[in-house]
């Protein structure tokens, strides 16, 4: 991606060449510490191993193949994607300490974990509609919410966001940047490149923020509005213990809920507010933000989904039971030598 406003430092403005910029993030004494590497390697290959579980066993059971278990596949593939997105640079400053990135990867990678950011967000919002429906029409559930329907829903969630941020890169191209400049995080995000540009970004401050407000921020009232009137549904059952079981259906979903935007909040008003915070308290939230959900979903959804349990149960069973019969043809093997 070429941009043609970089002009080099102490140079006339002929001179010009791709801007670049600087990862943040890691102190400069860490970054060829081994064991962050590997510390980190081993987090991103965890998220990888659950969520790739977590899809492995919805395709495979046949019971799974349900509304609330096609969401929870698209949410999958979305903390797979916003994990791809944000550890390979991350790995490449521990590992190969590797901090410069160029102008076009940077705005590359800045437009999948926005985008991605934004399809979790929808998928969220998409099963908090589904949790609704479940506990306010158990009966008319599987007319409302039909496989075919689900799918147009996660379609709709895809084109709406890429829709969305799509104008977001093109519209950095038309930024001067004047200096390479050190970012805030190990990533590129948007409100971090566009603080450091060297000309007028009113345009694009506008519209990151009409994105913001349009995506996350309009998913989260309506989250919010659902749980409204799922505790309003609730409330409206004769018994506690109708109740209760209602409420257990959305405790796994009020997690990703939390822990998703509890720390999106904080973050966005880290970066319009918080101006004089230490910069590790942006690495520490972002990080929360972004590397958290990808790790922590996959195991919220096994524990509480009892098909998903049994089968990563079964596994490990599977698997322990292998091992025993292949130690006990070995040493009956062994015992026949001897």
């Amino acid at each position: 991606m070429e941009h043609p406003c970089f002009t080099l430092p102490g140079t006339n403005s002929s001179q010009t060449r791709t801007p670049s910029f600087l990862l943040g993030g890691f102190p400069a004494g860490e970054t060829a510490q081994m064991g962050s590497a590997v510390s980190l390697c081993s987090t991103y290959l965890l998220a990888l191993l659950g969520n790739c579980t977590v899809l492995s066993i919805i395709k495979v059971e046949e019971s799974l193949h349900a509304p609330m278990y096609l969401l929870l596949a698209t949410l999958a593939v979305a903390d797979l994607g916003l994990s791809t997105s944000t550890f390979p640079s991350m790995l490449m400053m521990l590992w190969l300490e590797a901090r410069e990135i160029s102008f076009g990867i940077c705005v590359a990678q800045m437009f999948f974990i926005h985008t991605f950011t934004g399809i979790e967000s929808a998928v969220i919002l998409a099963m908090a509609f589904d949790r609704y429906v479940a506990i306010r029409h158990p009966l008319r559930y599987s007319s409302i919410l039909t496989n075919s329907v689900t799918i147009k829903i996660c379609v709709a969630i895809i084109m709406r966001t890429i829709l969305i941020l799509f104008p977001v890169p093109v519209l950095l191209t038309q930024v001067c940047f004047t200096r390479v400049s050190k970012l805030s995080h190990p990533y590129c995000l948007h409100p971090d490149i566009i603080k450091h540009a060297g000309s007028d970004t009113r345009i694009n401050n506008a519209y990151g923020f009409f994105v913001v407000l349009s995506t996350l921020g309009l998913d989260l009232l309506l989250v919010l509005l659902s749980y409204v009137l799922i505790l309003k549904t609730v409330l409206n059952i004769a018994t506690w213990r109708e109740r209760l079981k209602a409420l257990n259906t959305c405790i796994s979903h009020v997690c990703a809920v939390l822990l998703f935007f509890i720390p999106m909040i904080c973050l966005s008003m880290l970066h319009r507010f918080g101006k004089h915070i230490s910069p590790h308290v942006y690495t520490f939230v972002a990080n929360l933000h972004f590397l958290a959900p990808p790790i922590l979903n996959p195991i919220i959804y096994s524990v509480k989904t009892k098909v998903i349990r049994r089968r990563i149960l079964r596994m490990f069973c599977q698997r322990g039971v292998c091992n025993s019969r292949a130690a006990i043809c070995h040493q009956s093997r062994h015992d026949g030598q001897g």
